[in-house]
């Protein structure tokens, strides 16, 4: 496997050379300072972008050009990275070789298309598009509050600190949803060309030049090109008092989120020894948190623990019955200090490097999965996987030990419902 970055005037592309995949996979990424204002209409142009265009004026004629270039994939997304809101736009198309001359060439000038020639009328989107994405949007919008998982953990977020960007909803607003019509969402659009930083990722077995030659022909933005700031966004303010907050609502099972802040790690720490540190406090069935919540006690239906890298949040999660809720924070808190106190054994530490091994080694086989590392490289200066497998090796208990003692927790919330299952 081979990499380049290549500069093509306001932008780069970087190339990984692999004849490993039949397929090319290729990754556009627009991004700027995440406002919480204009998350939505980044959300909602993802949507209309891939509803029709100029040259393909319905979803059904984007279907028969699809099928036409041997059933190309086309998708698009806009999370937050941290400090940055992301607005991508992805395709895995079939190699030359596997299909006719030009496929490749083809293929990323349709993508180009649909991204640069959006279906226009008058300076605005068109109408049918538009309502479309936006119904889309609506209804994902209305079922994610009606969803206790998604529901709980966004309280707590908001309830750890509400102006942080970890709070934010990278889906969207309603409220902001009911302010956006097709003549300022066109308007955010060409802002979005003009102003956004912009990075393509692409990987297969690949013609460089050619790769090279096809994007400065077809893809012609006028974005000036801007150093990128830190992605990273980690506060460095503790509670001196733990936050609790229930609330009630009409669902069944009881949710509990508790969200700890961790201090700004040094670089080997956060991308090493938490991950280790996380998998053995909750990362699994042998974790310290299933076996003494849920199987000794037997006080939750499931519980579990993520880390986030970007914000530096290690988020417990579990579903629990509302009279639980007292005594699983408490064994919760028990087996934090556990963990600050060395209570664990080396072949929990052995099981977690051998699971972090095997998922890294299982991203070698997946071209997107390869294209998000190198994302990671170049967002968040994250190691590429043959330095991963071998920096996982390197942790011990001492480094652990010293982690848990910078994890601090912050906000208890716990989502009542009114029926125990």
């Amino acid at each position: 496997m081979k990499y380049k970055k290549r500069d093509v005037g306001p932008y780069n592309i970087q190339l990984i050379n692999t004849n490993k995949f039949k397929t090319v996979t290729i990754k556009i990424n627009f991004k700027r300072k995440v406002k919480k204002s204009e998350i939505t209409k980044r959300s909602l142009l993802s949507r209309i972008l891939l509803e029709s265009s100029m040259n393909y004026k319905s979803s059904r004629l984007l279907e028969i050009k699809i099928e036409e270039l041997y059933n190309l994939s086309l998708n698009s997304s806009s999370y937050i990275s941290g400090n940055y809101s992301v607005l991508s736009l992805s395709s895995i198309f079939l190699n030359d070789k596997y299909t006719e001359k030009n496929q490749v060439k083809n293929s990323i000038e349709f993508i180009l298309d649909i991204l640069l020639n959006p279906n226009v009328e008058n300076n605005k989107f068109n109408k049918d598009s538009f309502n479309f994405a936006v119904s889309s949007l609506k209804e994902e919008l209305e079922s994610q509050c009606e969803t206790p998982s998604f529901y709980s953990e966004l309280r707590a977020n908001e309830e750890t600190d509400k102006n942080a960007s970890f709070s934010y909803k990278a889906t969207g607003y309603l409220e902001d949803l009911l302010k956006i019509d097709e003549k300022n969402l066109y308007s955010y659009y060409k802002s979005v060309l003009k102003s956004d930083l912009v990075d393509v990722f692409i990987i297969g077995d690949i013609d460089e030049e050619e790769i090279k030659k096809i994007f400065s022909k077809k893809f012609k933005i006028k974005t000036i090109k801007k150093p990128s700031e830190s992605h990273y966004d980690i506060s460095n303010t503790y509670r001196k008092r733990i936050k609790t907050v229930c609330e009630k609502k009409p669902f069944g099972q009881s949710k509990l989120v508790m969200n700890l802040k961790v201090e700004e790690l040094s670089k080997f720490e956060r991308e090493y020894v938490m991950r280790v540190y996380n998998f053995i406090l909750g990362g699994g069935p042998n974790s310290k948190l299933f076996k003494e919540v849920r199987e000794k006690n037997s006080l939750c239906y499931t519980i579990g623990n993520s880390y986030s890298i970007i914000w530096g949040i290690l988020k417990i999660r579990a579903g629990i019955n509302k009279e639980s809720f007292k005594k699983c924070v408490n064994l919760i808190k028990k087996e934090l200090k556990s963990m600050e106190k060395g209570l664990f054994t080396d072949e929990d530490i052995e099981a977690a490097k051998t699971t972090y091994i095997s998922s890294f080694e299982s991203i070698t086989d997946n071209p997107s999965s390869i294209i998000n590392t190198y994302i990671s490289k170049e967002y968040l200066d994250m190691d590429l996987i043959d330095d991963r497998m071998k920096n996982i090796n390197k942790v011990n208990r001492d480094m652990i030990i010293s982690v848990s003692k910078k994890i601090h927790l912050d906000t208890i919330y716990l989502l009542e419902g009114d029926i125990d299952e």
